[in-house]
């Protein structure tokens, strides 16, 4: 049964930081890209950061300089640190598996968790 399961959302000023983990289990996590994905009330889920599993990352424009994403696969983990937060990333924050092969793609999603920052 494959789970990722999120944590480290919260409340937060803006201007403060916090960190997402996502641990995974029931899947061969280092062959894996993964990804954190954001749903803000009324608006559309969005990609935020992915990492690939050679370690390359991506990100939307609004957060490149203030998000990172990293993994561990010694832990099946990965990681989204946020600093520099602002009122417009509160979100629920969610958490992407995915594996895709030649003629087929396995994705697996987390049940998310909110991050909200007050101004």
């Amino acid at each position: 049964q494959v789970q990722l399961v999120e944590s480290g959302g919260g409340l937060v000023q803006a201007g403060g930081s916090l960190r997402l983990s996502c641990a995974a289990s029931g899947i061969s996590f280092s062959f894996y890209s993964m990804g954190w994905y954001r749903q803000a009330p009324g608006k559309q889920r969005e990609s935020v950061a992915g990492i690939a599993v050679t370690g390359s990352t991506a990100y939307v424009e609004s957060v490149k300089g203030r998000f990172t994403i990293s993994r561990d696969n010694a832990k099946n983990t990965v990681y989204l640190q946020m600093n520099s937060l602002k009122p417009e990333d509160t979100a629920v924050y969610y958490c992407n598996a995915k594996l895709s092969t030649v003629g087929s793609t396995e994705a697996y999603w987390g049940q998310g968790t909110q991050v909200t920052v007050s101004s």
